[in-house]
């Protein structure tokens, strides 16, 4: 690894050797206005002036937009050249590990990743059905209000026109602007637009392409990876790996923190997205608040105002400030409602499509989105598509399903708020990241509030009728009589009796969606 003492500066040649070519090209030019001096003379930040500074405290201004809160269920397409070998999330990084299954598929499929590495399955990656204006329409009919595409995962592939990167779907695998394509067609459809970057990562993700074959008959013969004419797609080699913690999730090395921040804020100026996820906590200290605070004084410049999301997980390395940001959760939920409003993401199956991955059900998925949106939350749902772009089975039947349900029940989601408690009944999901395991039965019941009226949603499909103790008239949450009652679907209002333990609703005689159900009460005074 290159030592760089702290007040060496990254000029051309250090990058250059570094393998950034494109990064270093960059310092040639002449310096963008910023409004304030750059904060590390190690890096060159220029940032958009205007009310944020890339410090904590200015960054925890920030206040989280309408838009993202009224929204509630976005859709991601967490998709690029992992997909092609159908196996999974993390190809890229596990095809190099002997005894992992990716390496022995790689081997027995491609053969040694000394002789055919990532950089030849990128080219496989053609994505000759992408059809994005007829995903879209898709996305929307099943209540997706935000679409995010995915902007460069931690195999250092960029999914745009990269200007500082020539390992990009540009210039080769579909040769088309994935990330332009994408923005195009949500934005048409009313849909507000983001995009995820996991490059903050990839330095230390990339270690074991590094290494070399450890079995007869190459044993040690080096992979692609450590061929120094491919290090702006591995990097050069480093003594950095990661581990399996946090800790060494993002590199220490600063030549790299530049890069990311030129790359990102390509990403970010070029599209001018509406929402900007890092795959962990704000990766490189002033590097990324410097990245952040230019976003938010970007969007203001635009439209007067914060008008972006920027999602970060409170897990790992990084920074995570919950005022300055919008948490994410991987696969997880938060404990009761938040104060803030904040995200769970996730996907239908495996993060890349897989052959053998398990898939949510509709019922699965439409019961998370109840239980987070009653706590604050909103849901992102990646939509596994194959390698080709089109859609599996499993993915089409979900926005099949998903389509209906929202026509019917959509007034119980967006643009709801949090009502006095989350919920009722005998289900809690267990807080936390990767903790999505919980099943829902019909007397589990989730709350939201829109105005003067409180819907309950049951997760489950209910029998004969439904108890929400909650509103019993002794020790209930609500003083107020219930006046009238309605099923969402229903034209007409259904009979109901307020007890002392419960509000009992009885039902019609045929339910109008499947999954689950959604109640409007109205209440007296």
């Amino acid at each position: 690894m290159v030592s760089i003492s702290k007040r060496s500066l990254l000029g051309a040649p250090l990058l250059a050797a570094l393998g950034y070519a494109s990064a270093a090209a960059a310092q040639t030019k002449a310096p963008e206005s910023t409004c304030v001096e750059t904060p590390a003379p190690e890096y060159r930040l220029p940032i958009n002036c205007g009310l944020f500074e890339p410090t904590v405290e200015s960054l925890k201004t920030y206040t989280t937009p309408a838009w993202f809160r009224d929204a509630k269920f976005g859709i991601w397409s967490h998709w690029g050249p992992q997909a092609v070998p159908r196996l999974g999330d993390w190809y890229a990084r596990y095809m190099y590990v002997p005894g992992h299954p990716h390496y022995e598929h790689h081997v027995k499929t491609y053969g040694q990743p000394s002789k055919f590495g990532y950089k030849d399955i990128i080219p496989l990656w053609k994505a000759e059905k992408f059809d994005p204006e007829g995903l879209m329409d898709q996305y929307a009919a099943a209540g997706a209000r935000y679409f995010v595409s995915m902007g460069v995962h931690h195999d250092n592939f960029d999914l745009w026109n990269s200007k500082h990167h020539r390992w990009n779907a540009v210039a080769m695998g579909p040769r088309r602007d994935i990330v332009g394509t994408w923005q195009a067609a949500a934005r048409k459809r009313g849909l507000r637009f983001g995009v995820s970057e996991h490059l903050g990562a990839s330095h230390n993700w990339w270690h074991p392409s590094h290494l070399y074959n450890q079995t007869w008959p190459e044993n040690g013969v080096a992979y692609d990876g450590a061929n120094p004419d491919y290090a702006d797609l591995y990097h050069q080699a480093h003594n950095e790996p990661y581990r399996g913690n946090g800790e060494t999730w993002y590199t220490k090395d600063p030549a790299f923190h530049q890069h990311w921040f030129d790359r990102i804020r390509d990403l970010v100026d070029t599209y001018q997205p509406d929402l900007l996820y890092s795959d962990g906590g704000l990766p490189f200290g002033v590097v990324g608040r410097s990245l952040v605070a230019h976003y938010y004084n970007s969007s203001v410049a635009r439209s007067g105002k914060v008008d972006v999301v920027y999602n970060v997980k409170d897990l790992g390395s990084g920074e995570f400030h919950k005022e300055a940001f919008v948490q994410d959760v991987e696969r997880g939920v938060l404990k009761g409602i938040n104060p803030l409003p904040w995200q769970t993401c996730t996907s239908n199956g495996d993060w890349f499509y897989s052959d053998t991955h398990a898939y949510k059900t509709t019922a699965a998925v439409i019961t998370m989105l109840a239980d987070i949106v009653s706590k604050n939350g909103n849901l992102l749902m990646n939509i596994v598509q194959y390698p080709d772009g089109s859609l599996p089975p499993e993915s089409q039947k979900l926005l099949d399903e998903l389509a209906p349900w929202m026509k019917v029940n959509a007034e119980a989601i967006h643009g709801t708020r949090p009502w006095k408690i989350y919920g009722e009944g005998p289900t809690e999901a267990a807080s936390g990241a990767f903790q999505e395991n919980a099943v829902y039965t019909a007397q589990d019941i989730r709350f939201t509030t829109r105005g003067e009226s409180l819907y309950a949603i049951t997760l489950g499909e209910p029998k004969q009728n439904v108890a929400v103790t909650s509103l019993g008239r002794s020790g209930g949450q609500e003083t107020r009589r219930v006046k009238r009652v309605q099923m969402l679907g229903v034209s007409k209002a259904l009979t109901f009796r307020q007890t002392d333990t419960a509000l009992v609703i009885d039902l019609p005689a045929s339910l109008p969606t499947r999954h689950a159900s959604a109640f409007k009460i109205s209440f007296q005074g």
